[in-house]
């Protein structure tokens, strides 16, 4: 043996793609010979289809089951949670509770916004003790913050409870009609930020109203023809000076109710997400504003096949999306430690917004349980970014209040695409293990922090129901490990309705 050649072997990494083993270390060595410092790297199968996750994608308005969405849009009048100064927190409790069910059990978590007002004179719903659109005085101040306090109290460690809308002023709660004082925004705003240190909050217009706190965005009218400078380029904007999107989620819904909504993004939820000339118009506004959910374009015909195929196509594209690229593992234990390092890239708009855990496992290969498991301290999910600068729309001076209206199809020519790609991000940890002797399936799968259950999935084929993907073998004490026998069988990921958390 040539002076050298011993520790060239003993950092041989063997990569294993879609079951088969390249050794790109040593040409002399054998997977059966491996010594415990030698690592396999496995390259998963990607998942082409879209995804039910949480935290992300298609959003709908009220609760009910729909194929895609984990999001639940809920509107709560004030006065259904307090109608009288006297009314306590318990009342609170009690009304959130009975809108919100048994959502925990479908893995659904709403995003709630409080209104005062809705669309008509008729459609006040003032606490009886105070005046109807008095939003300036000592009394409002002091109710507003009150009730802003319990909130936070309540929701801000709810698990059910995925992001705020901070509505409360104005028509719909959208901060119009009429706009908050300056004074007041401010009052709010601070109030917001004291109560809810956990859950993340949006506004209307988080480029002109409330901006003491980085809220984040609910553009109400997503991809509309007339909106799309004056509203969607303001956030745009904002993303590229303080990269906004990176502390805190934008969203929102479409509409398909005013001006000229039938240009884009289309004249209704079917159509945006079955033509394509309306399907790559949201892609390329989710991607361009680095969009995390939208509703009412969730309202499509699911009886329709061209629809039901875009909106898979979109729901790809909402939030973030991980691709495990490559795991590095040791195959054979020896000396009961095991190493563990993924590789991981965010093909998606947006971050992950909380802190949710990957977990590594050991499972019975006969029945799947869980012998042994382990939270992987380097991982931040938070950190995984998506690409950033997707190509602008081309815009045309329009000769109305619009200003400037964007092509149609978004560019005339060429692809658009990320300024700056997404990157692949590491994640390792050294484990260890006391568990029997044997070979075991190793696992991967991201938490909900809500019970501890794995929720959260990788665009990887490899998946067993349940939640957790299995990427190789390990072997404690006796034999190999290595690659997934070839004939393992996997579970559809998309069709896994067995998820949910723990409230």
């Amino acid at each position: 043996m040539k002076p050298g050649m011993k520790a060239c072997i003993n950092r041989t990494i063997w990569v294993l793609v879609f079951g088969s083993a390249l050794n790109i270390g040593s040409q002399t060595d054998n997977l059966l010979s491996m010594k415990n410092s030698e690592l396999v790297e496995v390259v998963p199968t990607p998942y082409e289809k879209a995804l039910r996750n949480p935290l992300k994608g298609f959003t709908t308005r009220g609760i009910y089951n729909h194929e895609w969405a984990t999001l639940a849009h809920t509107y709560i009048p004030w006065n259904m949670l307090e109608n009288h100064e006297s009314d306590g927190i318990d009342k609170i409790r009690q009304v959130t509770d009975s809108l919100w069910g048994d959502i925990a059990s479908r893995n659904i978590k709403v995003i709630p916004r409080i209104y005062l007002h809705y669309a008509t004179d008729a459609q006040k719903y003032w606490p009886a003790d105070m005046t109807p659109d008095d939003y300036t005085s000592e009394q409002f101040q002091k109710r507003v913050v009150r009730l802003i306090e319990r909130l936070g109290s309540l929701w801000d460690a709810d698990p059910r409870v995925a992001f705020i809308e901070l509505g409360i002023f104005g028509k719909w709660g959208e901060h119009h009609s009429p706009k908050p004082a300056d004074e007041i925004q401010v009052l709010v705003a601070d109030a917001v930020a004291k109560a809810f240190k956990n859950k993340l909050v949006s506004v209307r217009h988080n480029w002109s109203t409330f901006q003491t706190r980085p809220f984040g965005e609910y553009w109400d009218s997503w991809a509309h023809y007339d909106q799309m400078w004056s509203q969607g380029n303001r956030i745009a904007q904002l993303n590229a000076s303080e990269g906004r999107f990176l502390k805190n989620y934008v969203g929102g819904e479409t509409a398909y109710d005013w001006g000229n909504w039938n240009i884009q993004p289309g004249p209704s939820p079917t159509e945006s997400v079955a033509k394509a000339q309306h399907r790559n118009f949201v892609i390329n506004t989710i991607r361009w504003l680095h969009c995390t959910q939208l509703r009412w374009i969730e309202n499509y015909d699911t009886a329709n096949a061209e629809a039901r195929a875009g909106a898979d196509l979109v729901q790809q594209v909402f939030g973030y999306r991980y691709i495990l690229e490559k795991v590095a593992f040791s195959p054979t234990i020896t000396d009961e430690k095991l190493h563990v390092t993924l590789h991981v890239k965010n093909v998606g708009a947006a971050p992950f917004y909380y802190d949710w855990p990957v977990e590594v496992s050991l499972l019975d290969p006969d029945d799947r349980s869980v012998v042994w498991k382990h939270i992987v301290e380097d991982a931040d999910i938070r950190n995984w970014l998506p690409g950033d600068g997707w190509t602008d729309p081309e815009w045309s001076p329009s000769g109305t209040w619009a200003k400037f209206h964007p092509n149609k199809n978004w560019v005339e020519e060429g692809t658009p695409g990320w300024a700056i790609p997404p990157k692949t991000y590491t994640a390792s940890g050294d484990f260890k293990l006391n568990v029997p002797t044997g070979r075991y399936i190793l696992a991967i799968a991201i938490l909900d922090p809500a019970g501890g259950l794995p929720s959260l999935r990788f665009a990887t084929s490899q998946y067993f129901k349940g939640g957790r993907h299995p990427v190789g073998m390990v072997a404690v004490n006796e034999g190999q490990g290595g690659p997934l026998p070839k004939n393992m069988v996997f579970d559809d990921p998309a069709k896994d309705e067995s998820l949910h958390y723990i409230p």
